[in-house]
C-alpha cells in the first residue's frame, strides 16, 4: 500500500480553529517549498541557535554563493528517468581487470585477525562489487605479515580511494591494519598505496572495522581526511530516547561515508539530549542528504529524532537536517530508518519491494540481523546499509519489506545481503531476493542458494548476488502520490474502520487501495497523510472513498482530501463534508468526489441515478441474498454499490417485486452496462431477474434506460452464474459479453486445499474487470479447489482486450483457508488467445510471504482457435408429451464451413412443454447460414421432442445511424444550427447490429412418432437456395464367412453443399440388417448436398461387431443420379489394419459393370482409393503416475482445414493388445479424405470399464 505520514505527536499538541487549520494546511505544501528555496540560499546554519553571532556572519558569507536545491536535483532525476536506456556493456568498466591487493598487518599486539576480509575498489569509472580476500594459505593476516591476493574484476579506472573492512568473525575479529597497496596488473607503473596504521576492531581504536582509505602514487604521501562534526537532537517527546545502536551514512557529491555506528563513552540518545560525534572520512564535496536509522536493539527501541546538524570542518559549511519523527515499528509509519535531504525535506521516496526468501533446508533459519545494501548502474550509487527488521527468516518462508530511500537505482547491478552473526543460531540459507521497483515496473531476481554462516561452507556471512536476468519481468510502472484526509471536527467524526479508496483519471483507474486504520488514523478534526503508488492514469476525474463496517460506531465524517502527485507538483482536492454513516445523512458508506483544482476547469457533477430492480414473477424467484450492482458508463463506473436503502419496500428482492434505490455518483455519462449480482448467502437465494431501470433523478420515467434480463441468478438454473453484466438491447443479450474460461489449478502439496472463498481480477489493454468470485464450476466438482485439482470457471463480461496480467486471491475464510496455486490459465475464444499464469505458490497467512492474493504476468500466450458467439433459441411446441429428457443437439452449416456438433445444455430442466430456451455457444464463424441440423439421442424417459422452432442471432458489422448526442448543459445556446450540422449530426457509422436466422420446424423428433427421425436438418426461413431432399442409401455386406455384423452402423454423406451428419441407419427393408450377402435399403432426409463427393460409414463394435463391407450405392432421388462407393474391405478390429471406420469415395459406374472375372479391379480399387485418401498413425502414451491408465473406450477425432474424422473409437493398438496402460505408446492408424492441414486433435473416454 506504500507508506504512510502521519502528524508527529508533539505537531498534535498545537490545535488551532478548524477553518483556519484548513486553509493553512492546503496551502502546506506551497509554504514549504518557498521556505526550502529561502534556506538554500541563506545556508542552512540559520537555524543553529547558539546565539554565538560571529559563527552565524561566517557561515553566511560562506554559502551566499550555494544555491542548489538538491530536492529539485533528486526530483529532476526521476522525471528525467528514461526507461529504455540499456546498460552499454561495451564502456570501460564492463572490461574485466585483475588487480593485485597487497595488505600490510601491523606489528602490534594481537594485531593478527581470523575473520574475512573485504576490499572495495572506487575509481573514475564505477566503484567495484565488495572482493574477499582469500587465500589457501589459512594463516592470512597474521602480525607483521605481508598477504597478496590477486582479484579479477570490473575496471574502474584510475584509483580514488579503497574501502577494506571485515565481517567481525572468528576467535579474533580485530586487526591492525598497516598498509595496502594495489597493483594495475596491466599497468603495473600504477601502484597506489593506501596508509592506514588503525585499528579494524569493534572493540579497539575508534570501534570501526570498516575504513575508507584515500590512495596515493606516492608512498610516503599522507592523504588528508575531513572531519565531519554530527550533532543529533532527540525530542523532548515521552517515550522519545533509545537503546538501540544509531547508524549515520553521509551522502556527498564525491561518494558516501558508508554506515557509521554512532557511539561513544555517554548514555546517546535520551529525551531531549544533543549528542556529538566526529567522524573522520575522504572529502564528500557538498553533502546532499543522510541515512539515519537503528537497528531496533533493545527494549525501548523507539527514537524521537528532532534534528541532525552535520558540520564539515573541511570545507567550512553546516548542513541542518530537520527530521522531526519516529524512529520506531509501533509508531508513525513503522520506519526505522529515513533518508533526509538537506533542509530536512521529505523527498520523494523511490518504494523498493524486496522479498527475502529463506531456503527450504534443515537449520535454514536465522535469529540474526539481516541488512542489505542495493547498488545501482556500476555501482556508483548505493541504498547504504537497510536494516530489515520484522521479518522471520525461518525456512521456507518469505519475508517482504517495502523499503523506501531517496536514490533511483532500479535497475540494480547487484545486492549485497549479510547478517550480524548475532542470536543463538545466527547462521543463515538464503535462497533469493527479489526486488521490485515500482517506479520502473522492473522486479529483478537475484538467486542465492548458499550459507551465510561462519561455521558452513566458506564460511561468509555477507555476500553479493547477481541478477538472474532470463527472471526480469517488466511489470506495470506506479508512481509515489501524496494523500491527505482531513476528519472534521464534529463530535463522533472520527471512525475505527478500514477506509478503502479507488482513485479514476482520464486513462483509467486505480485498484482497491485499502487504507490502514490499526493505529489511531480518522480521529475527530485530524489529518491523516499517506503516500500512495499510482498507475499513469492520467488527469483525475473522482475517487470513491468508503468502509464495510455498517455498524451503529463505525460513521465518520469526512472533510476533504488531497492527493499531490509527488514529482510533477499536480495537485488536485476532492471536497466532501458529509458522513459515510448508516445513521446519518443518506444512510450510505460511500462518498464520490469530484476532482477540483488548478488543473480541473469544470469539476464533473454529481448524479443520482434512480435504480428500480423488477424481480420477475416466477415461481421461486425472490432472495434473500446480498444484492449488489455497479453501473458503468463512457466516464467510468460506480463501483459495486449493496442495494440496502430501499425506497418503496421494507422486504426487498420479492417475487413480481419493483424495488427502488438511489445510487449516488459522479457522472458517469451515458449508461451503458449494469452489473449485478448477489453473494449466494443463505438458503433459497437463487433469483430471478426480470429487468434493471435506470434514469436521473429528476428525469421522467420516459427516459430511463432498460437492461433487460430474464434470468436467474442460481447455482442450479440456467448456466449457474450468480452476476450478470446486462446491456440495454432485448435483442441478443448474450451477444455482447466476451467469455473468460478460467481454469484454476491447486498444486499437489499437503494441505494444499482452501475452504476460502476465490476472486479473480483481469487487466487488459482496453480496461479491467472487478474483482469477481469464482463460485461456479463448470466441470462441477464437488469441493472446489482440492489439492491437484483443475477448477475451470466461466465468466462473462466486457472486452478488455489481451489480457496483460491478472490478480488473484481468496477471503481468508474458512477452517482451511490457506491455499497453494499450481497456475491459472485463461482460454479466450473471442480473441483466439490462451494465457499462461504460472504461480507454484502458498496463498496463506501462515506461509512463505504470507500473501492470500497475488498479481501474475503471463509466461506465455498461444494462439487459439478464434470462435463467434452465437445465441441460439430453441422453443419447444405447447402439445401434449412435447417436451424431452434427451441431450439435444445441434449443427451449424454457412458459406465457409461447419460448426462442430453442439451440445445445448443448461442447469435447469431444459426442453419442457410450451417453454424457449436461450442458449449462448462459441463456435466457428460460418458465414452465412443456409441450414442446421438439430438432434436428441433419445436418451432417458420421454425422449420423444415435439420441436416448435430455432433461432440463431450473431453480430455483425453494418452502417447504421448515429447516437444523438444528448447535450445536458442548460440549454442557452444560440439557435444558429447550421445545415451542415445537421448533415453530421445524421451520418451513419459502422456498428455491430444483430442478424437473426429463424429456423421453423413444427415437427417431432421421436423415434415412435411420424417418421422415427430423431434427426432434422432445417432451412432458414424465407431461403429459396436450397430445398430438402431424400437420398436412398443401399449397403451391401460381403458375402464371405462372418460377413455379416449385429453392431450399430453410422454413416455421414458429404456433398458440395456440406453433410448429412452422422446418422444411425436403424430403418432398413430387413429386420436383421447387415447379415452376410444382403442388400439393407434406408433413407436420409437432408438439405441437398449437390454431388457427392464422400461418405463415412462406421460402426460401434458393440454385439458381434466384425463387418466386411462389399459397397454402398446411394441414390439422389431428385435427379435421379447413383453413386457408388465401393469398399470390399473389413470394419473390424481383429481382421485388415484393425480399423472399425472408412472413408469411402465415389468410382464410375463402368468400374463397377467391369468384368468380376479381372483380377486386378480389387487391386486397381484399392489404389485408387488410397490415392484420395491420407494415412494418419496415431502414438498415444499413457503417463507414469499412479493408476495412469484406463479400461474405458478411448475416441480422438482429427480436425482439419477442411473437415474432421468424426469419432474415432481406438480399438485396434498395433504395439500391445492390452491398451492405455501406464507408461505404454499405442499406435493407431486412421485413413481420411480431404482434411486439410490438422488444426487440434480432440482425445477422450466414455467414462466407461472397470
Amino acid at each position: 500500500m506504500g507508506s504512510k505520514d502521519k502528524k508527529s505527536k508533539d505537531e498534535g499538541k498545537k490545535k488551532k480553529k478548524a477553518e483556519k487549520e484548513d486553509s493553512e494546511s492546503e496551502e502546506e505544501d506551497e509554504d514549504s517549498r518557498k521556505k526550502k528555496k529561502k534556506k538554500s540560499k541563506k545556508g542552512n546554519a540559520d537555524s543553529d541557535d547558539d546565539g554565538k553571532k560571529s559563527k552565524d556572519k561566517k557561515k553566511k558569507k560562506k554559502k551566499k554563493n550555494k544555491t542548489e536545491d538538491y530536492v529539485e536535483i533528486y526530483e529532476n532525476e526521476l522525471r528525467n528517468y528514461e526507461p529504455e536506456k540499456v546498460e552499454n556493456y561495451e564502456d570501460e568498466y564492463h572490461k574485466k581487470k585483475v588487480y593485485e591487493v597487497v595488505t600490510i598487518t601491523g606489528d602490534v599486539n594481537g594485531a593478527g585477525t581470523d575473520a574475512n576480509v573485504f576490499v572495495t575498489l572506487f575509481g573514475d569509472y564505477g566503484i567495484t562489487p565488495k572482493l574477499h580476500l582469500s587465500s589457501k594459505n589459512r594463516t592470512s593476516f597474521e602480525k607483521n605479515k605481508t598477504d597478496v591476493f590477486r582479484v579479477k574484476t570490473h575496471n574502474v579506472g584510475p584509483l580514488k580511494k579503497i574501502r577494506i573492512e571485515h565481517d567481525n568473525t572468528g576467535l579474533n575479529a580485530s586487526w591492525f591494519l598497516d598498509r595496502v597497496v594495489v597493483t594495475d596488473m596491466n599497468r603495473p607503473h600504477l601502484r597506489f598505496y593506501f596508509a592506514c596504521n588503525n585499528w579494524l576492531s569493534r572493540d579497539e581504536g575508534d570501534g570501526l572495522y570498516v575504513r575508507d582509505l584515500l590512495g596515493s602514487l606516492d608512498p610516503m604521501d599522507m592523504p588528508k581526511y575531513n572531519k565531519y562534526v554530527v550533532s543529533v537532537f532527540t525530542a523532548d517527546v515521552k517515550g522519545s530516547g533509545t537503546d538501540a545502536d544509531v547508524f549515520l551514512n553521509i551522502f556527498g557529491e564525491f561518494g558516501d561515508t558508508g554506515e557509521r555506528r554512532l557511539d561513544n563513552d555517554k548514555n546517546n540518545f535520551e529525551r531531549a539530549t544533543e549528542d556529538k560525534f566526529t567522524m573522520e572520512a575522504p572529502n564528500l564535496g557538498k553533502i546532499r542528504k543522510i541515512t539515519i536509522g537503528h537497528n531496533n536493539k533493545g527494549s525501548s527501541a523507539g527514537w524521537f529524532v528532532d534534528k541532525v546538524i552535520v558540520d564539515d570542518l573541511g570545507n567550512k559549511a553546516v548542513y541542518e537536517f530537520p527530521i522531526g519523527r519516529w524512529f520506531a515499528l509501533d509508531e508513525d509509519d513503522g520506519k526505522i530508518q529515513r533518508d533526509v535531504l538537506v533542509g530536512g525535506s521529505q523527498p520523494t521516496g523511490i518504494v523498493y519491494n524486496v522479498q527475502v526468501v529463506t531456503g527450504n533446508i534443515r537449520g535454514a533459519g536465522t535469529n540474526s540481523k539481516i541488512q542489505m545494501v542495493m547498488h545501482g548502474s556500476k555501482g556508483i550509487k548505493n541504498s547504504g546499509k537497510i536494516f530489515l527488521e520484522g521479518g522471520q527468516f525461518e525456512r521456507g518462508l518469505t519475508d517482504i519489506f517495502n523499503v523506501e530511500i531517496a536514490a533511483l537505482l532500479s535497475p540494480l547491478s547487484r545486492v549485497t545481503i549479510g547478517h550480524d552473526n548475532g542470536g543463538v543460531s545466527p547462521g543463515w540459507y538464503c535462497d533469493k531476493v527479489v526486488v521490485f521497483c515500482p517506479f520502473t515496473g522492473i522486479e529483478q531476481t537475484f538467486p542465492c542458494s548458499k550459507w551465510l554462516d561462519e561455521d558452513e561452507g566458506d564460511g561468509i556471512i555477507e555476500r553479493e548476488l547477481y541478477e538472474m536476468v532470463s527472471l526480469r519481468q517488466k511489470r506495470q510502472k506506479k508512481h509515489p502520490w501524496s494523500l491527505w484526509i482531513w476528519t472534521t471536527d464534529l463530535a463522533g467524526a472520527g471512525t475505527d474502520a478500514s477506509i478503502l479508496l479507488q482513485i479514476y483519471g482520464e486513462k483509467g483507474k486505480s485498484d482497491e487501495m485499502k487504507l490502514d486504520n490499526k493505529t489511531d488514523n480518522f480521529e475527530q478534526g485530524q489529518l491523516d497523510k499517506f503516500m500512495v503508488e499510482l498507475p499513469d492514469l492520467g488527469k483525475l476525474t473522482k475517487l470513491r472513498i468508503w468502509h464495510e463496517k455498517r455498524n451503529p460506531f463505525a460513521g465518520w465524517h469526512l472533510s476533504r482530501i488531497s492527493i499531490l502527485k509527488t514529482l510533477t507538483k499536480e495537485k488536485f482536492k476532492f471536497p466532501c463534508e458529509r458522513w459515510l454513516d448508516t445513521n446519518e445523512d443518506d444512510n450510505e458508506v460511500v462518498r464520490e468526489l469530484p476532482a477540483t483544482g488548478d488543473l480541473i476547469a469544470e469539476p464533473l457533477p454529481v448524479v443520482k441515478y434512480r435504480v428500480t430492480v423488477y424481480t420477475g414473477d416466477v415461481s421461486g424467484s425472490g432472495t434473500d441474498a446480498h444484492v449488489f450492482l455497479c453501473l458503468i458508463g463512457d466516464q467510468g463506473d460506480t463501483g459495486d454499490r449493496s442495494l440496502i436503502n430501499c425506497k418503496n419496500n421494507i422486504n426487498k428482492f420479492e417475487r413480481g417485486n419493483a424495488d427502488e434505490f438511489i445510487i449516488e455518483a459522479v457522472s458517469i455519462g451515458p449508461v451503458r452496462r449494469v452489473r449485478i449480482g448477489h453473494d449466494g448467502r443463505g438458503g433459497g437465494c437463487g433469483w430471478y431477474l426480470d429487468k434493471v431501470t435506470i434514469r436521473e433523478e429528476g428525469q421522467a420515467e420516459s427516459q430511463a434506460v432498460e437492461f433487460p434480463c430474464n434470468r436467474w441468478f442460481d447455482r442450479n438454473e440456467d448456466d449457474g452464474q450468480i452476476v450478470r453484466e446486462l446491456q440495454p438491447f432485448a435483442d441478443g443479450q448474450r451477444l455482447y459479453n466476451v467469455s473468460y474460461h478460467i481454469a484454476v489449478k491447486t498444486g499437489n502439496v499437503t494441505g494444499g486445499s482452501s475452504d476460502s472463498k476465490v476472486f479473480v481480477k483481469l487487466y487488459g489493454e482496453k480496461g479491467d474487470t472487478s474483482k469477481m468470485m469464482l463460485a461456479v464450476s463448470d466441470n462441477n466438482l464437488r469441493n472446489y479447489f482440492e489439492v491437484g485439482r483443475v477448477d475451470i470457471f466461466t465468466l462473462d463480461t466486457l472486452d478488455i482486450g489481451q489480457i496483460n496480467r491478472l490478480l488473484i486471491g481468496h477471503s481468508n475464510e474458512g477452517m482451511r483457508a490457506g491455499w497453494f496455486l499450481d497456475s491459472v490459465q485463461i482460454v479466450v475464444p473471442n480473441h483466439g488467445k490462451h494465457y499462461m499464469f504460472p504461480s507454484h505458490r502458498w496463498l496463506c497467512e501462515d506461509e512463505a510471504d504470507g500473501k492470500t492474493e497475488v498479481e501474475i504476468y503471463p509466461s506465455e500466450i498461444l494462439d487459439f482457435e478464434l470462435l463467434i458467439n452465437y445465441e441460439i433459441t430453441v422453443v419447444t411446441g405447447d402439445i401434449f408429451a412435447g417436451g424431452t429428457n434427451a441431450n439435444v443437439y445441434i449443427q451449424i452449416y454457412g458459406d465457409q464451413g461447419k460448426t462442430e456438433v453442439l451440445r445445448l445444455s443448461s442447469r435447469s430442466n431444459n426442453y419442457e412443454r410450451g417453454t424457449t430456451e436461450i442458449f449462448k455457444v462459441e463456435a466457428k464463424d460460418v458465414g452465412k447460414i443456409f441450414k442446421i441440423r438439430i438432434s436428441n439421442d433419445d436418451s432417458g424417459i420421454g425422449a420423444g421432442w415435439f420441436l416448435d422452432r430455432v433461432e440463431i442471432k450473431r453480430l455483425v458489422m453494418a452502417m447504421v445511424p448515429k447516437e444523438k448526442k444528448e447535450d445536458k448543459k442548460k440549454k442557452k445556446k444560440s439557435k444558429k444550427k447550421s445545415e451542415d450540422d445537421d448533415e453530421e449530426e445524421g451520418g451513419e457509422e459502422m456498428r455491430e447490429v444483430v442478424l437473426t436466422y429463424s429456423f421453423p420446424c413444427d415437427r417431432w423428433l421421436a423415434s415412435d412418432e411420424e417418421d422415427g427421425e430423431l434427426v432434422v436438418e432445417l432451412l432458414p426461413e424465407d431461403t429459396e437456395d436450397l430445398e430438402e431432399n431424400t437420398y436412398e442409401v443401399n449397403v451391401f455386406t460381403g458375402n464371405m464367412m462372418g460377413a455379416g455384423t449385429d453392431a450399430n452402423v453410422f454413416i455421414n454423406i458429404y456433398g458440395e453443399n456440406g453433410d448429412t451428419g452422422e446418422r444411425h441407419l436403424r430403418k432398413s427393408n430387413h429386420m436383421n440388417k447387415f447379415e452376410r450377402g444382403q442388400e439393407d435399403a434406408f433413407s436420409i432426409t437432408a438439405v441437398e448436398l449437390g454431388t457427392l463427393k464422400k461418405l463415412r460409414i462406421r460402426h460401434d463394435n458393440s454385439g458381434q461387431s466384425a463387418w466386411y463391407l462389399d459397397r454402398v450405392e446411394i441414390v439422389d432421388t431428385k435427379d435421379d443420379t447413383t453413386y457408388y462407393f465401393p469398399c470390399n474391405r473389413w470394419l473390424a478390429v481383429d481382421e485388415d489394419d484393425g480399423q472399425i471406420a472408412r472413408e469411402l469415395v465415389p468410382v464410375d459406374e463402368a468400374f463397377m459393370r467391369k468384368d468380376e472375372d479381372e483380377e486386378d479391379s480389387g487391386a486397381t480399387l484399392g489404389l485408387e482409393q488410397k490415392a484420395m485418401s491420407t494415412t494418419y498413425t496415431l502414438r498415444i502414451k499413457t503417463g507414469e503416475k499412479k493408476h495412469a491408465g484406463t479400461d474405458a473406450n478411448v475416441f480422438a477425432i482429427l480436425f482439419g482445414e477442411n473437415d474432421d474424422t468424426g469419432i474415432i473409437n481406438l480399438k485396434a493398438s498395433k504395439s500391445h493388445k492390452n491398451k492405455f496402460e501406464k507408461g505404454m505408446i499405442d499406435v493407431f492408424t486412421v485413413e481420411a479424405v480431404d482434411l486439410g492441414e490438422l488444426l487440434k486433435l480432440r482425445i477422450g473416454h466414455d467414462d466407461g470399464g472397470k
